[in-house]
């Protein structure tokens, strides 16, 4: 497992050298990372398990931001959801779409911070690893919400990478952009559970779950 080779520390070097990453390019490899692919059974597990906590029990429309090769939106489908997958790497895109042939998935290449859903709402976003690159995080959120029906929710799972030059998006800053959006609001530590990293890690991981 090469941990430099993640979808978050890849964006950092590409701030780092001011150029942008080719996600096209790195679409082939993707899925090597343990959280990426899930393809691990133990980390596959831990992240349906917390699925089946974030997600509705019953049917939902789940809009899936920034869904990479579609790995959560596959853990999602499985649970009996409907999925919109969203992300503006068309090769990303193409295998989201092969991972989930045959299942009520759809899955388009556009902008996680406006996603081009028309009049369409939502019971839940799913956004993984987005947000912390983010220069107007308080916007998208506000947008975001806008996208959820009443009572929809949010899932969030963000950090901080990394301990010599950390990058990232704190928890509390997190929940205090959102706080004012939302009705309800509790934080999950993640990064004691080894099992959804494929590893030991020592920086901070989260999810925010949200309801509007």
């Amino acid at each position: 497992m090469n941990p430099g080779r993640s979808r978050v520390n890849l964006r950092q070097n590409d701030v780092d050298a001011g150029v942008e990453v080719d996600w096209d390019a790195e679409a082939a490899t993707f899925d090597d990372e343990p959280d990426h692919g899930l393809r691990d059974t133990a980390v596959r597990e831990a992240w349906a398990a917390r699925l089946r906590a974030w997600l509705p029990e019953a049917p939902s429309d789940v809009l899936d931001l920034g869904c990479g090769t579609g790995s959560l939106s596959l853990l999602a489908s499985e649970r009996g959801h409907r999925v919109t997958g969203i992300d503006f790497s068309p090769r990303m895109v193409d295998l989201a779409r092969a991972k989930l042939a045959g299942r009520d998935a759809v899955f388009l290449v556009g902008d996680a911070t406006a996603p081009s859903v028309g009049e369409q709402r939502f019971d839940v976003l799913l956004v993984r690893h987005v947000l912390w690159a983010l220069p107007d995080p308080e916007r998208v959120l506000r947008h975001w919400c806008g996208l959820l029906r009443p009572g929809g929710r949010l899932v969030l799972v963000e950090g901080v990478w990394g301990t010599v030059s950390p990058v990232g998006i704190p928890v509390d800053r997190l929940t205090a952009l959102l706080r004012p959006f939302v009705s309800d609001l509790r934080v999950e530590r993640l990064s004691d559970d080894a099992r959804l990293w494929g590893r030991e890690v020592a920086d901070e991981r989260y999810a925010v779950l949200a309801e509007v």
